[in-house]
């Protein structure tokens, strides 16, 4: 067997490169490049080895692309929506030094493994040989030195692993990229890479190095469980679909179009299945559930059969187990997992989204609604169309509400341009009334709803396509959680459009705690010594300068006539560009239609707190667990 002798770092280099995933015909590579922040870990480790590939590409795969962030759990952020932009078929690697800069990337792969989506990160850790011990950043454990800090990763990792010995590399990355490449176990990959380790040397097996094509698996469903399903939604009276993002990660938009033109079936959306039916269908419905909209909401209180297609079912989309009231509901669900696909106690079909849907399309020939579920359905849709027409043009003084900021760059931009965000009440806002006219358009991560997501974010989508607008909603708390990956945009030359939304202070909890009788205590920014539940000064913080001083062109804005031109401005800029708007910090939000399980104290000497416990325990009565 012929051999090449590398060390640890510079044959993870050369292996990644040379790996390529396929689906449905199309080739790609699977690493499509390098995110790392170096340190003492891994400078002279896989630092070194990238290097080396950026001066002398490796002969098999060539060169890895290589971007220098400002913080690693920014990083991760971007690898995560690189991967959920290509729809799961390509991710990014991250590498950080021991310690601080390792355990920065723990919330990354939680937002990553939350949100399934792939990512292959290489912390770096403590020396295997253990002589210069307690090495600096080490987190000693008196009970066992096997401990490390890197151990932190295991719970939100879908594979991790520690390299202690060259060899080990080898069933290690294998391992690992199976993961990354499963549609069913993918997430956080994390190989912890010693430091000494990375820059030791193995004759490693030159066909280790051979190119290597992942083929992502399309299983079909089991004719029997299909047949099942049909049997179950043919007795259906008042159907509802809820597309989730299994839809749309497995391109089965069409398919989902088909279904709902042959049978008249409502599809209702999640926030991570918003597109996968286009808006202007006749059966597309809205967003469901704590944040949805009434369309879809209506009709989820009275179907008596809920057929789940890609979705994992967030307390967020059955509004805590209180948004299907009908006490005979049944659920059918659709899932390549089959975890997910067991939930609500439905008849499972096991199976991808693409390929279950066209055979239940199939199964289901000459089934159709009743015409007066049909008129129920428009008639819905219309009554929504006019509330959000009256939400994005609200024409509110002095301050606009962020839910006309929405509007305008809902009707200004294409329909494959991008509108990204993550936390605060900004997404419950946009699931509930924007209308997306494709599955590229709406990327809003929350399963983990991470604050400080959306600026790295931005850097991510617009890597993967570079010809659409990305259009990044931030909030000024968001701002203040992570800008740092602003240099690197500008640094980068990577051409995004920022909307900064100033309110002065938290909006969403603001009003969650407002609702809930704790009076929106520590939700404003207050100064000197104002009273945390009380309005004070306006703090003295520019976050537009602050973004200047980052390098971005920052277009200050007073009301919607001035946002509209700006964006047209920001549109024709070629760097980086913010949009900075006051809003109003205290909406108004759309009108709401379901609930959100958010306890509450059963005992207060709180008045405000009193009043709200008594309609907790209210709202709480609707809550069931579906057993049908």
């Amino acid at each position: 067997m012929s051999t090449v002798r590398l060390t640890v770092g510079q044959a993870v280099v050369r292996f990644l490169v040379n790996q390529y995933t396929e689906r449905d015909g199309i080739e790609r590579r699977l690493i499509a490049g390098a995110f790392g922040i170096f340190g003492h870990g891994n400078v002279a480790g896989v630092g070194q080895a990238l290097l080396q590939n950026d001066l002398d590409p490796t002969p098999e795969g060539g060169r890895m692309r290589y971007i220098m962030p400002r913080n690693e759990q920014g990083m991760v952020h971007a690898a995560a929506a690189y991967a959920k932009t290509t729809n799961r078929l390509s991710t990014w690697m991250c590498t950080s030094s021991i310690g601080p800069g390792s355990l920065n990337m723990v919330t990354g792969a939680a937002l990553a493994t939350t949100n399934r989506l792939p990512v292959l990160l290489f912390p770096s850790d403590q020396f295997a040989t253990r002589f210069p011990d307690p090495v600096l950043q080490q987190v000693e454990d008196p009970v066992s030195p096997m401990t490390a800090a890197t151990d932190c990763f295991r719970p939100v990792s879908r594979f991790f692993d520690r390299i202690e010995r060259p060899e080990q590399l080898i069933p290690s990355l294998l391992a690992g990229l199976r993961v990354l490449t499963d549609p069913v176990d993918t997430g956080a990959v994390t190989i912890a890479l010693p430091q000494d380790v990375q820059a030791e040397s193995y004759d490693f097996p030159v066909e280790f190095f051979a190119r290597r094509v992942w083929h992502v698996r399309r299983p079909p469903a089991e004719t029997a469980a299909i047949e099942r399903a049909a049997a179950i939604i043919r007795d259906a009276r008042r159907p509802l679909v809820v597309a989730g993002g299994g839809v749309i990660y497995a391109e089965a938009s069409t398919q989902l179009r088909a279904f709902a033109d042959a049978t008249g079936i409502p599809v209702s959306d999640t926030q991570a299945g918003k597109g996968a039916i286009n808006h202007d269908h006749p059966a597309a419905v809205g967003g469901v559930g704590s944040t949805g909209a009434a369309s879809a909401n209506a009709l989820a209180e009275t179907a008596d059969v809920v057929i789940g297609i890609g979705t994992r079912y967030s307390d967020f989309t059955t509004a805590s187990h209180t948004q299907f009231k009908n006490p005979d509901v049944k659920f059918v669900n659709i899932n390549v997992a089959a975890f997910d696909a067991a939930k609500h106690s439905a008849e499972m079909v096991v199976g991808d989204a693409r390929e279950s849907l066209d055979a239940l399309t199939a199964a289901l020939d000459g089934y159709r609604v009743g015409d007066d579920y049909t008129e129920r359905i428009a008639e819905l849709k219309a009554d929504w169309a006019k509330a959000t027409h009256e939400c994005y043009h609200r024409d509110q003084t002095p301050l606009p509400a962020q839910t006309e900021v929405f509007g305008a760059l809902n009707e200004l931009m294409g329909d494959r341009d991008v509108v990204i965000n993550a936390a605060g009440s900004m997404p419950g806002d946009l699931q509930c009334l924007w209308q997306a006219p494709t599955p590229e358009q709406y990327h809003v991560e929350y399963a983990f709803s991470c604050m400080g997501y959306e600026i790295p974010a931005a850097m991510g989508v617009k890597l993967a396509r570079p010809e659409a607008e990305v259009v990044s909603i931030v909030g000024d708390g968001t701002y203040q959680m992570l800008p740092m990956e602003l240099a690197t945009i500008v640094q980068e030359k990577v051409k995004v459009i920022f909307v900064l939304l100033q309110n002065y202070g938290f909006a969403s909890i603001g009003a969650l705690s407002e609702s809930h009788g704790s009076q929106r205590f520590g939700t404003r920014y207050r100064t000197g010594e104002t009273p945390h539940n009380a309005d004070g000064d306006l703090l003295p913080v520019d976050i537009a300068a602050n973004a200047e001083s980052w390098g971005l062109k920052v277009l200050r804005v007073h009301g919607m006539d001035e946002f509209r031109k700006a964006y047209a401005e920001a549109v024709a800029c070629e760097g980086p560009v913010m949009i900075h708007i006051e809003t109003d910090l205290y909406g108004p939000n759309p009108p709401g239609s379901s609930w959100w399980d958010v306890p509450i104290s059963e005992v207060s000497r709180l008045e405000s707190t009193q009043q709200a416990r008594t309609w907790y325990e209210g709202k709480k009565t609707d809550q069931r667990h579906y057993l049908r």
